[in-house]
């Protein structure tokens, strides 16, 4: 499926992918957020020069009728907001690059450096803090970026909650993935 010498997973918390669930393969841990996930992936970029990179991690969705792991395709800021300078909600100014999709099959995400527990102005499938950084780097480097997120809560009052139980869910369901 993936050459594990070019491929490169990066994910936010350990706690989400503890290393000995897929050990031969490079784990990256970011941190939380788009600038850390910026920085991580810079970083590796130049260690590894990998080929691809896997996002994997936790997300909120915006609809009751998902969950487990799935694939996301479309990524946008959802924080991102300069409507008073006549720009429309996601979208950066004077970038050719709002709206990232990498023409896979998948559901849309809407990255932010927020916690969500209600429901946020600029719509999605999903919810993060680091996808959409880590697409548009990849973009801009031409590196295969492929990206998976459990279902960890439903982006409501009761999030943080669930997110803490079920942080550790998804990890051995992506290592099944990749197995």
């Amino acid at each position: 499926m993936f050459s594990k010498s070019k491929t490169i997973i990066l994910v936010a918390l350990e706690d989400e992918l503890p290393k000995k669930y897929l050990p031969t393969w490079n784990i990256i841990y970011t941190g939380v957020g788009k600038i850390n996930a910026a920085y991580s992936l810079s970083k590796a970029i130049h260690e590894f020069a990998p080929n691809t990179v896997i996002n994997f991690g936790t997300a909120g969705a915006l609809s009751n009728n998902l969950n487990g792991i799935q694939e996301v395709s479309v990524f946008k800021q959802r924080d991102m907001n300069a409507e008073g300078l006549g720009f429309g909600l996601g979208e950066t100014p004077f970038d050719k690059i709002s709206t990232i999709d990498n023409k896979r099959m998948g559901l849309s995400c809407g990255t932010g450096d927020s916690f969500v527990n209600t429901k946020p102005k600029l719509l999605t499938d999903l919810v993060d803090m680091e996808a959409y950084a880590l697409a548009k780097i990849c973009k801009l480097n031409q590196i295969e970026f492929i990206c998976y997120k459990y279902i960890s809560d439903n982006a409501d009052s009761n999030a943080n909650n669930a997110w803490n139980e079920n942080l550790k869910n998804g990890a051995l369901a992506f290592s099944d993935l990749l197995s």
